[in-house]
């Protein structure tokens, strides 16, 4: 059984920084390629950050700069280190894992809200 739980989301004040962490389970995790998403209300769910398996990031040009993406293969860790927060980043951030021998293969976590207010 794929599990993908995220967890260190909460309520922060503009200019603050959060640190989302997710770990999988039931997969072999140096296998994927990992992502962080996010959806606030109203808005199509966009990628914030993805990292290869072997550790290469990619971020959108909206977060590039304040948002890093890491792993830790030993632990089935990924990690968003997120600064400089404003309310544009308040959302629900999801994991994603994909397979990279499995075309289409992917499996989601349940989410976990980030919210950005004074």
């Amino acid at each position: 059984q794929v599990q993908l739980v995220e967890s260190g989301g909460g309520l922060v004040q503009p200019g603050g920084s959060l640190r989302l962490s997710c770990v999988a389970s039931g997969i072999t995790f140096r296998l994927y390629d990992m992502g962080w998403y996010r959806q606030a209300p109203g808005k199509q769910r966009e990628l914030v950050a993805a990292i290869s398996n072997g550790g290469s990031p990619n971020y959108p040009d909206s977060v590039k700069g304040r948002f890093t993406i890491s792993r830790d293969n030993a632990k089935n860790m990924v990690y968003l280190q997120m600064n400089s927060l404003n309310a544009e980043d308040t959302a629900v951030y999801y994991c994603k894992a994909n397979a990279i021998f499995h075309l289409g293969r992917e499996y989601w976590g349940q989410g976990t809200q980030v919210t950005v207010s004074s």
